[in-house]
């Protein structure tokens, strides 16, 4: 694991639950292909941790954990009944034109993790989204998932034909500044995408705390999600 310093990735702290801007590259649970994950850091210093969520290896934002088992068990009940409010940010391909717009496709998870849209096996799936900024080859997209479905917002937007940008293993094709920039120079190097990972971004999430009263909290952009944004605000108009 790269060195992370834990108390610059905390965006919210209180007696019952901590919430982490996640980086992008790192597993929120235990991986079988890598022994370093957040859970494992965070029992370092609350050694009763619990992740209440996930976030795929390479979605960036905010994870929440909790402190002790019964404020784990408070929130597992509003994840259970759907009153958890979660909002992501995704680079997509293609301008869009989604205005609270519902995508509901039962998903099912096939061999190696792959996620498909199966009408008859799948679970329900429902995700809303909304259309932030368009450019020229891209928009920038708010989700709001209802249900929790592994890779949900990524097939999701796969099936309506607006893939994440460098989301490879569902369609999405990494973006370069010579797509975008108008009489780009290419130079002697190899030239690199504008992000190397999937272009989705935790922003907020939303629930209420064990005294009832609700509790909103959101994680800047990163690094290399800023980048992207400000590249295609640049040349990407």
């Amino acid at each position: 694991m790269r060195k992370l310093n834990f108390n610059e990735l905390i965006v919210f702290e209180n007696e019952h639950y901590l919430a982490i801007n996640k980086p992008f590259g790192i597993s929120t649970l235990e991986d079988r292909n890598d022994d370093d994950h957040i859970l494992s850091l965070v029992k370092n210093f609350f050694p009763e941790v619990q992740v209440c969520h996930r976030l795929d290896k390479d979605t960036s934002g905010v994870l929440v954990l909790a402190k002790k088992p019964e404020p784990y068990k408070h929130l597992s009940i509003q994840f259970q009944e759907r009153k958890v409010a979660k909002i992501y940010h995704a680079v997509v391909h293609g301008q869009t034109n989604f205005n609270s717009s519902e995508i509901n496709l039962p998903l099912l998870v096939k061999n190696k993790g792959i996620v498909k849209w199966d009408p008859k096996n799948g679970k329900e799936s429902n995700t809303y989204f909304r259309t932030m900024q368009n450019f020229r080859h891209c928009s920038l997209v708010e989700c709001k998932p209802v249900t929790g479905r592994r890779h949900q917002i990524r097939v999701h937007l796969k099936y309506n034909e607006h893939p994440i940008v460098a989301d490879t293993k569902y369609d999405g094709e990494y973006l370069y500044l010579s797509q975008i920039k108008r009489r780009y120079k290419h130079g002697n190097r190899e030239e690199r995408p504008l992000i190397s990972r999937i272009a989705l971004h935790a922003y907020s999430i939303s629930f209420k705390n064990m005294d009832g009263k609700n509790i909103t909290i959101e994680a800047e952009y990163p690094k290399d999600f800023k980048v992207l944004i400000r590249q295609l605000e640049k040349y990407g108009l």
